[in-house]
């Protein structure tokens, strides 16, 4: 089972929605559309489910061309933030209403009605209306329907923005596991890049209507292509600073210096953009190698375990996540402290030059 994007693209009223994409998805698999509001993650699934006609390109179900075909003539199942259950209906008859609109036979019905809610832990709940349920039920008796439709596509966009964090880190843990059982291809919406890592598969990062980078998950995360991907998958996104590499040195905007080792010791001499990620900033000189910079605290947030500090070093605005609770007066002068084993290097256009050493040995 295989879904092909060829060159598919999608303009409304002359401005571009989608750039031309190319994407293979292949069955049993999850794939993760990773990208801000508006990075175009629900136009490309509508172009995937045929719910929007392409202005260029074509879509290939399994080698077949169904460009033009009608989303009614595919299988295709559709799960979005919103809840959609049907409020009159038994949680029973909202899993079957697809199967009986299949024509499906009873017994048929059945045994699909309870596969599919035992494995969404439904089972007690079957003779319940979907207003009875909690919000974590009835996205639950949702995906169900979805899922006993017997869809090879499976279309998922946000569909655990509402839940409240114990249900949302449950069914993350739950979804890979009902999915790949199915065989279908998964296609997953979200703009959380710890969403995206937490459910594995493979990641597409969109940034304004273009699909930057597509591969495993890890992959993506630890090796972005360009500096663009980077941001977009890095919460808070990735801090950056100029940098410049004179022979066997690199200098971090004027003043820090950090021997070249490893892959960046190999780079032509010029100027690059070092980029890391929050958590990687420190407030103490955690290893012999770490670089020392000096920043005003503009600004702080507890959340109980960690601290976001929110820094400016020039022009240059950080975020460095932290663990415990520092209460620092904003305004204050901070140090803090970067291992260049953390640090990317991107070049004048935006693309990676040298990963991060602790991404290579990861």
């Amino acid at each position: 089972m295989t879904l092909e994007l060829q060159g598919v693209s999608r303009m409304v009223g002359g401005r571009v929605h989608i750039h031309p994409t190319d994407l293979a998805l292949q069955g049993g698999t999850m794939n993760v559309l990773l990208g801000p509001t508006l990075a175009g993650k629900t136009s490309l699934m509508r172009l995937m489910a045929g719910l929007d006609a392409p202005s260029s390109g074509r879509l290939l179900w399994n080698g077949q061309d169904v460009t033009g075909q009608r989303v009614q003539d595919r299988r295709v199942a559709m799960v979005y933030q919103q809840f959609i259950n049907y409020p009159s209906m038994s949680v029973y008859e909202n899993i079957a209403s697809p199967l009986r609109l299949q024509g499906r036979s009873r017994t048929d019905i059945e045994r699909a009605v309870g596969e599919v809610a035992e494995m969404l832990k439904l089972t007690p709940m079957l003779r319940r209306k979907p207003l009875e349920l909690s919000g974590g039920q009835q996205q639950r008796c949702a995906l169900a329907r979805a899922l006993v439709k017997g869809a090879g596509l499976v279309l998922l966009d946000e569909p655990l923005a509402n839940l409240d964090y114990k249900l949302r880190e449950e069914l993350r843990l739950e979804i890979p596991k009902i999915f790949e059982a199915s065989g279908a291809i998964f296609v997953y919406a979200t703009t959380e890049p710890e969403e995206a890592l937490l459910l594995g598969g493979h990641t597409a990062t969109l940034w304004e209507g273009r699909v930057t980078q597509f591969g495993p998950t890890p992959q993506v995360y630890r090796q972005p292509v360009d500096a663009t991907t980077a941001r977009v998958f890095s919460d808070p996104p990735m801090n950056f600073l100029p940098v410049t590499k004179t022979g066997a040195r690199l200098t971090f905007g004027h003043l820090a210096h950090a021997p070249a080792e490893g892959a960046l010791a190999g780079l032509a001499d010029g100027r690059y953009l070092a980029g890391f990620r929050a958590n990687h900033l420190a407030l103490n000189r955690h290893s012999g190698r770490a670089v020392e910079f000096s920043c005003r605290l503009t600004a702080t947030e507890i959340t109980g375990s960690e601290t976001f500090l929110h820094l400016a070093h020039g022009s240059d605005l950080w975020v460095g996540l932290v663990p415990g609770i520092h209460d620092l007066p904003p305004g204050s002068e901070v140090s803090v402290w970067l291992d260049p084993a953390h640090v990317y290097l991107f070049d004048a256009e935006g693309a990676l030059a040298a990963p991060a050493a602790y991404a290579l040995a990861a």
